[in-house]
């Protein structure tokens, strides 16, 4: 008697669905190659420690170009915030991702001060 009371206070969907779940902001990863697999990886775990990332979506998009290198684009939220280059060659790669994740701090903090001014109204009114 006592496990089924046990069981049915585990699975019981009142306090599945009274229970708040937080979710962070959404990083998600489209790039192919190793150079963008590093990128990826050390802004990532940059991005761990970004404050207030509730509702932002962070897309790095990689597109390789031949016989040059590739090409990576931080999104946040459809918009393009930084883009840069490598080449073939390996590259040390930290200081375009701290560059990248400072950018990306500043345009979340100029998109959270868009939506909560009332004086910055989108129509010109």
């Amino acid at each position: 008697m006592k496990k089924l009371f046990i069981l049915i206070l585990l699975f019981n969907p009142l306090t599945v669905l009274s229970s708040e779940v937080e979710i962070g902001g959404l990083l998600l990863d489209n790039t192919r190659s190793r150079q963008g697999h590093e990128f990826f990886t050390s802004f990532s775990q940059l991005w761990q420690d970004v404050p207030n990332t509730n509702g932002h979506v962070v897309v790095i998009k990689e597109i390789v170009i031949p016989r040059s290198g590739t090409r990576l684009t931080v999104t946040l939220n459809n918009k393009n915030i930084f883009v840069t280059h490598l080449g073939r060659r390996q590259s040390p790669i930290k200081d375009r991702v701290e560059q990248a994740v400072l950018i990306l701090i500043e345009a979340m903090a100029q998109s959270q001060l868009s939506q909560s001014n009332p004086d910055l109204a989108t129509n010109g009114w």
